[in-house]
């Protein structure tokens, strides 16, 4: 089989007349990226930040996917009205969308007919003409058809694509439109930096100012373009903000002595955020900084320095810090030496039913399978070929256990608690269908023990101080749990670990509590009140896959961990075991 040809693309996402949901003020936007898996199955990608009170907003967060030559990609741009903290978007309100096709291909054909006819986007000058973009306009399930007509645009010179949004096919969202900017990224650099301000203008009438930046670069074309937006520093004039790092492709097109132009304003809740002062510069001028002698730069406010004579500035920002490092990714660390440790607990407890039963979710059908299964078949087949020795241990919880018939919420499926690994998938769908018989279900579903029996080895992998290790567990439960309290506690301590949780909800429970623990109210805090150091949890409910392609399962139920793993070793400061050579333009 040829190998399949991939590259990374990143997306910027802007919106202009979004129509307005709330009462009293503007809407406040947000964009998710949904890709298809199959069968009108969607899975999201990635979401950019909230803007509030905004009804043309700029997203400063840029979504990457992997394209795929050999394959067409169905994507939907979803802008969401987010009056909440819960990321559930259920109950938030639809302000349009944009579904498209989008796939690399060899070159764009020399002439098209209305059948053939496909928009192709030169993503990025520079790049090898044969390298396209390929952007199928119109609804997605429209590809199939090979009566439908599309338009044919040649999009070469503005890198941009701009199409009105839709509440549903055929109804447009008011006068709303979404701008689609796509780039390849070539560069595994990032720039790190660290920034500070003194004596910015006060704003606001009963207090200082709230201060942020918005850094922009400079596009072939002469516009700007927003490339990163801090935090607000509340009533502050002298204000420190979190240190930020940004792709260096994305921040200056890998170019030291690009233009950048930085903006320094004082936010208002209702969007009418004040400019204090602007200046520009360029990476390679950033770079001069030091601990000793910081680079200093004047925020110039224009018309304050058009009326007013004696005028200096409103403000000095300060670099205080600016490096270029390697921006490591998900392959660089799993192809530079990480060991992905995968390993599965399976509930045994007395609601899944009697498994003699037809009814019950451990039942096994006249082919051999069950839910339980085919979750364990669809997730280990993918995360296997990450494990060089193909041996996972497996667990049970919940169920009496011979040869006393205690009870025991972590016991070996092989019966074998000091070697509990399994030889591959295989062996652990044959531990279980040996275990089931011989085991009695009971209760009560606690989560905790299996979560603290992998931190423990995560634990242990942390401090070998190195990015050699990742661990995975996969909790099949029916989602009865009973000592939420406990886990909640075990997931916050975890979210410090090598390690990520992914819990599949087997049959048609209220998976509420589940929802809980991935963070879907917010930020999953312990009873003490701590926040997760990262997110680690990610709950999918299988009932949503029943009827859709084998894999689409898998690809919704590893989506995370790349991102948590990446994660989890840039919070260290931890590069590959054996990192790749640096990459460039």
């Amino acid at each position: 089989m040829a190998a399949q040809c991939v590259t990374k693309v990143e997306l910027s996402v802007s919106c202009n007349n979004l129509i307005d949901k709330d009462v009293g003020s503007k809407s406040d936007p947000l964009c998710v990226l949904l890709q298809s898996t199959g069968e009108d199955k969607w899975v999201e990608v990635d979401r950019t930040e909230k803007i509030k009170n905004c009804q043309d907003p700029e997203f400063s967060k840029k979504i990457r996917v992997d394209y795929y030559f050999e394959k067409v990609q169905k994507l939907k741009f979803g802008i969401y009205d987010i009056d909440n903290k819960s990321t559930d978007l259920g109950d938030d309100d639809f302000l349009g969308g944009f579904e498209c096709t989008l796939g690399q291909v060899r070159a764009a054909p020399a002439g098209l007919s209305m059948r053939d006819s496909y928009c192709y986007l030169l993503l990025q000058p520079g790049w090898n003409h044969d390298l396209m973009c390929r952007l199928v306009l119109g609804p997605c399930a429209a590809l199939l058809s090979p009566h439908c007509l599309f338009l044919t645009l040649q999009v070469v010179s503005s890198k941009k694509l701009i199409r009105p949004l839709e509440l549903k096919k055929g109804k447009p969202a008011g006068k709303g439109t979404i701008t689609i900017s796509a780039e390849e990224i070539k560069d595994n650099r990032a720039i790190v930096l660290d920034v500070e301000a003194r004596g910015l203008d006060k704003k606001d009438l009963f207090g200082k100012s709230d201060p942020f930046l918005e850094f922009f670069k400079q596009g072939d074309d002469g516009k700007w373009q927003l490339v990163h937006r801090t935090e607000v520093i509340k009533n502050n004039l002298n204000p420190t903000w979190k240190q930020f790092s940004v792709s260096l492709q994305t921040f200056c097109n890998s170019d030291l002595n690009k233009p950048i132009k930085v903006h320094c304003s004082d936010y208002d809740s209702d969007g009418s955020h004040d400019l204090i002062g602007v200046f520009e510069t360029k990476v390679s001028q950033l770079q001069n900084t030091s601990l000793s002698a910081p680079v200093e730069f004047d925020c110039v406010h224009p018309e304050k320095k058009q009326k007013k004579k004696n005028y200096k500035n409103s403000g000095v920002v300060k670099i205080r810090s600016c490096k270029i490092v390697a921006d490591y990714s998900f392959l660089d660390y799993v192809m530079g030496g990480c060991q992905i440790n995968f390993t599965v607990g399976i509930d045994f407890t007395g609601s899944n039913g009697d498994p003699k039963s037809p009814d019950s979710l451990h039942y096994l059908s006249p082919n051999g399978l069950n839910q339980y299964l085919s979750a364990i078949w669809s997730v280990g087949q993918v995360v296997q070929d990450y494990d060089t020795d193909k041996l996972f241990p497996a667990f049970g919880f919940g169920a009496q256990v011979p040869p006393d018939f205690k009870v025991s919420h972590e016991f070996a499926l092989n019966f074998n608690p000091s070697n509990p690994y399994c030889q591959g998938v295989q062996g652990i769908v044959e531990a279980y269908r040996f275990a089931l018989p011989q085991v009695k279900l009971y209760g009560p579903t606690n989560f905790s023990p299996i979560i603290h029996h992998v931190a423990r080895f995560a634990a242990q992998a942390a401090q070998q101080g190195t990015a050699a290790q990742y661990f995975v567990l996969l909790i099949l439960t029916d989602g009865e749990i009973t000592d939420l309290d406990q886990t909640r506690q075990a997931i916050v301590a975890c979210s410090k670990l090598p390690m990520s949780i992914i819990i599949v909800g087997v049959g048609e429970a209220d998976f509420k509590a589940m929802e809980f623990l991935d963070g879907d109210g917010g930020v999953l805090k312990s009873l003490t009140g701590e926040p997760v150091a990262r997110d680690i949890v990610q709950f999918v409910p299988y009932r949503d896959f029943v009827s859709a392609p084998k894999e689409a399962l898998a690809q919704s139920v590893l989506a995370e961990v790349p991102t948590q793993l990446v994660s989890y070793f840039k919070m260290l400061n931890l590069a590959p075991v054996q990192p790749p050579k640096p990459v460039t333009q």
